[in-house]
């Protein structure tokens, strides 16, 4: 897929995702959407990424949330950006994704930015929720998620009021693991992807897999159970010995059991 809207490298195990319109505050739109999809999917196959970083093109914008596309009126799901989808993604991902947020992050630029896993903040970002003021919302991950970051109150002031929040009190609130200043912010994040990519790969998709899986019902478990459980199953004693004897139709050796 030919990238238009976002810019995407992998680099020393570090995928980079960057949406690229900052002469629209990098809002999204379908098209938007769809590449973001498209590379974090690449992401996702390459067994040598380790950790996944978003952000924004230029100084000044993360991402100021969705563009209201013009479109024929019906409600189907072609009419809208695919941003469930790609919160999913987000999600389904086995490594860690880092929001690298350099400038506002505003409205579904703030719940993009709060869906992934670490979040590192020039001290110039800005964050809120503008959804009731201008005739949009985002419930679902939108609400969900930012209630286990920052607690029902706050979360609930964040939506119902609007308020802009600097990355000092973002920080305060649970949306930013840590504030830098923001010629410090590409090498902060760096180091931090450094620190990610010593972990075992293995663990930290399992805590992925099992922090998807409390919200996220049947999809969730089985990320766990079919991901990570099955995936190593398969390589048991017990795995191989089941499927010879199913092949050659015989009784299978109770030796190789829990093995």
């Amino acid at each position: 897929m030919a990238y238009s809207d976002v810019l995407f490298e992998v680099k020393n195990q570090i995928a980079w995702l960057t949406i690229n319109r900052p002469d629209r505050g990098n809002a999204f739109r379908r098209q938007t959407v769809l590449e973001m999809y498209q590379a974090l999917n690449e992401a996702r196959v390459d067994a040598h990424v380790r950790v996944v970083v978003i952000t924004g093109a230029g100084d000044r914008f993360f991402c100021i949330g969705g563009e209201k596309e013009k479109n024929d009126g019906q409600l189907h799901y072609h009419n809208v950006p695919p941003v469930v989808d790609l919160y999913q993604l987000i999600d389904m991902l086995p490594v860690p994704v880092i929001a690298m947020v350099n400038g506002f992050a505003v409205g579904g630029g703030n719940v993009l930015a709060n869906m992934c896993d670490l979040t590192v903040a020039s001290e110039q970002a800005t964050f809120r929720q503008v959804g009731p003021m201008m005739g949009s919302y985002d419930a679902g991950f939108g609400t969900w998620y930012l209630e286990d970051a920052v607690g029902r109150k706050r979360a609930r002031e964040i939506w119902y009021l609007n308020r802009k929040y600097t990355a000092q009190q973002a920080q305060a609130l649970g949306l930013v693991n840590e504030v830098t200043p923001h010629a410090e912010l590409r090498a902060r994040t760096e180091a931090m992807c450094e620190e990610l990519k010593q972990r075992g790969p293995q663990a930290l998709a399992a805590l992925k897999a099992a922090f998807h899986a409390r919200h996220n019902g049947v999809t969730g478990l089985s990320r766990v159970t079919i991901d990570h459980l099955v995936a190593n199953y398969y390589h048991t004693d017990e795995a191989k010995e089941m499927g010879r004897s199913f092949n050659a139709k015989d009784k299978p050796d109770p030796e190789k059991f829990y093995r």
